[in-house]
């Protein structure tokens, strides 16, 4: 394993940026350190790393070395995890980059779901948005991305799809909270806030707007659904929102579903690393939130 060492050493200096501040994390010398590198540049036959008059930063061929690096490191908890299965006790570590959204509730459910089961496997949740999810999983920092629509797809490989409509969120004395057949143009027609650009509900929003009279024009824009939720309670406004990250059933929010004429439905994606074999404790929880996806999916 001596040859891991290196590699995490070279993977610590570059999320460090500088050799002097990964050496002190690691309790060595940052000439140790720099030896073990300038070590490694020569056995490899090429430099990994610029050197720079404040730190370091790895330049084309080190950027490849990195791809590799996060590939056997994940490689190597895969094959840990399959052998832990082998001798009879499920352990592992689960990471997975989600949208806001399947942050408050359904992540939770599901994690205390398959701990119940295996209490040795351990969890690591990264809120991240659309964009960032997918870049997480094609550099190896997570194993699973559970992201509502997706910007690239590339290195995508999808295990499960549903749809979310997108919903209207305002008080239960909100004017809006009692009329019947409630449209896009209506929610647009008064004090609304949105989420950032970043997020799928806005990506959405964005397109039913575009080349339309009505455009957005928010009163308040966050990239945070929690903040946005409370808000509608404390002036009369209208937010947006997919329905598996709303909270049950609350006196005082109204939740009306938007008809798809009006803003088309976004798919929510669960998916891995195309061609990437995951960890056991990984693709058995992929398999629990399939069903639940579907589950929910199925009404």
């Amino acid at each position: 394993m001596r040859h891991l060492r290196t590699l995490r050493l070279i993977q610590d200096v570059a999320r460090a940026g500088s050799i002097r501040k990964a050496a002190e994390d690691m309790n060595l010398t940052s000439s140790a350190l720099n030896r073990r590198i300038q070590a490694f540049e020569e056995e490899f036959g090429a430099r990994i790393f610029e050197r720079l008059p404040r730190g370091v930063r790895l330049n084309p061929a080190g950027e490849l070395l990195m791809h590799h690096i996060r590939s056997q490191i994940g490689d190597l908890e895969r094959v840990r995890s399959q052998v832990a299965d082998l001798a009879g006790s499920r352990r592992g570590h689960v990471s997975i980059a989600c949208s806001q959204a399947l942050n408050p509730i359904f992540l939770p459910e599901q994690i205390a779901r398959y701990r119940a089961d295996h209490p040795a496997v351990t969890f690591s949740v990264r809120v991240r948005d659309r964009a960032a999810a997918e870049r997480e999983l094609s550099n190896f920092s997570t194993d699973l991305a559970l992201v509502f629509e997706p910007v690239h797809l590339a290195d995508f490989e999808v295990i499960k799809a549903i749809p979310q409509p997108v919903c209207a969120i305002m008080a239960a004395d909100h004017p809006l909270a009692e009329r019947p057949d409630l449209r896009l143009r209506d929610c647009l027609d008064v004090p609304h806030v949105v989420p950032s650009e970043e997020y799928g509900v806005r990506h959405l929003l964005d397109l039913a707007t575009h080349g339309r009279s009505r455009r957005l024009a928010p009163a308040l824009e966050a990239d945070s659904f929690e903040m946005m939720r409370e808000y509608v309670l404390r002036e009369r406004v209208v937010s947006f929102q997919i329905p598996i990250g709303l909270p049950p059933a609350h006196p005082r929010l109204v939740v009306r579903p938007l008809p798809a004429r009006d803003i088309r439905p976004g798919l929510l994606l669960l998916g891995q690393m195309r061609g990437r074999a995951l960890p056991v404790a990984s693709a058995k929880f992929a398999l629990q939130l399939a069903a639940a996806l579907e589950a929910i999916e199925a009404g």
